[in-house]
């Protein structure tokens, strides 16, 4: 069991007046929610916060530090297959979920093994509970081994959906997944909720990469190389993707994910050739704006955050904050569109699954 905690700001004033101090705090301190994956908020006006819990639940709870209930919001753990790195997944609620009471999730099944991406809707009789029988399912994706299930699901400035998916797992992209454009593994991907066509509940944006290709690529691909986005985020200024990908064996990295663009994995880990003996040609790649090493000043398994736009933070105003899961290490790291500079932001001892932010931005 695992407590949330978020990103707090405690303001020190001295005779100096001295700058402000980031501290971590105890988000909700009177409740516990079983592996939490996803921290979400409908922006429907509620501030009310969604907690995914990989077994198979999404609960709801007021954005209070007092709260002492958690409501099931959705449970689907009957059709969940949960352990390791498969479960409930991603959630993300529809631009207009105020009026149309749409949601979307990402979870891992069975017979055969597969990801589904799915719409529900919310009860017409209780905003805080979802119409369970509701289901309509976009998306199923075969899924060749138990890791590397990706899981973020986001809409993007543009109104579509992107979601992340893993190269498929085991070690090392066996099957060469995340440069196989006949494959949605290894990949990012965009697709239109709000129209349906060639008998799909969904349709392809337009501008996509390969839409309407005749050779068999997939049309819902958006950016590809990617070994496992387990988190990716929009800045809410600029609309930039960001995209923290687990590494193999020495380097994790982040990139902004950009239209049609390769991003290197299996050829590449972080700037680095993955395996040297194979043919390790970088034309036409996009290197990552960052890496750091498999230790323990750095990590073993970054978790995406968020580029801070709240206002209780001057100090990260702008700047992209993550985690790694392993060393509970927390960084905002600066771009400017060619260079990036890095900063420790704390030394932790928690497992740090995920981040979120509420309504105003707060993480």
């Amino acid at each position: 069991m695992k407590k949330l905690f978020a990103l707090s700001l405690i303001l020190i004033l001295g005779c100096n007046s001295s700058p402000a101090q980031l501290k971590i705090l105890p988000a909700f301190p009177n409740i516990t929610i079983e592996q939490p994956v996803d921290i979400q908020n409908a922006n429907d006006g509620t501030d009310r916060l969604f907690i995914v819990s990989q077994p198979g639940k999404i609960y709801v709870i007021e954005n209070d530090s007092n709260v002492t209930t958690a409501e099931v919001f959705l449970d689907i753990s009957e059709k969940v297959l949960f352990g390791g790195e498969q479960g409930l997944l991603g959630l993300a609620f529809h631009p207009d979920y105020k009026n149309n009471g749409y949601f979307f999730v990402d979870y891992t099944t069975s017979n055969p093994r597969r990801t589904i991406i799915s719409r529900f809707s919310v009860s017409k009789n209780n905003p805080n509970r979802a119409d369970k029988n509701s289901e309509l399912i976009l998306l199923e994706v075969d899924q060749p081994y138990t890791n590397h299930n990706g899981g973020q699901l986001a809409f993007g400035p543009d109104g579509f959906l992107y979601i992340s998916f893993g190269d498929g797992g085991s070690a090392g992209d066996p099957q060469n997944n995340a440069q196989n454009l006949k494959s949605h593994l290894g990949k990012i991907l965009r697709i239109d909720v709000n129209k349906f066509e060639n008998n799909k509940s969904y349709s392809i944006p337009n501008d996509n990469p390969f839409k309407g290709n005749t050779n068999g690529l997939k049309e819902e691909i958006y950016a590809w190389g990617l070994r496992n986005v387990w988190r990716f985020s929009f800045d809410k200024l600029t609309g930039k993707l960001w995209a923290a990908d687990v590494g193999q064996n020495l380097w994790e990295e982040i990139n902004i994910i950009e239209k049609g663009k390769n991003y290197g994995w299996r050829i590449m880990e972080g700037f680095h050739c993955y395996n040297p003996s194979r043919n390790c040609d970088t034309t036409n790649l996009t290197m990552p704006i960052w890496e750091y090493g498999h230790n323990q000043d750095g990590g073993y398994s970054i978790t995406g955050g968020f580029v801070y736009r709240g206002n209780n933070a001057e100090e990260i105003y702008g700047k992209y904050v993550y985690g790694d899961f392993v060393t509970g290490n927390i960084w905002a790291l600066e771009y400017d569109g060619k260079n990036a500079t890095n900063k420790l932001l704390f030394k932790t001892n928690h497992s740090i699954s995920t981040f979120g932010v509420d309504e105003k931005n707060e993480l």
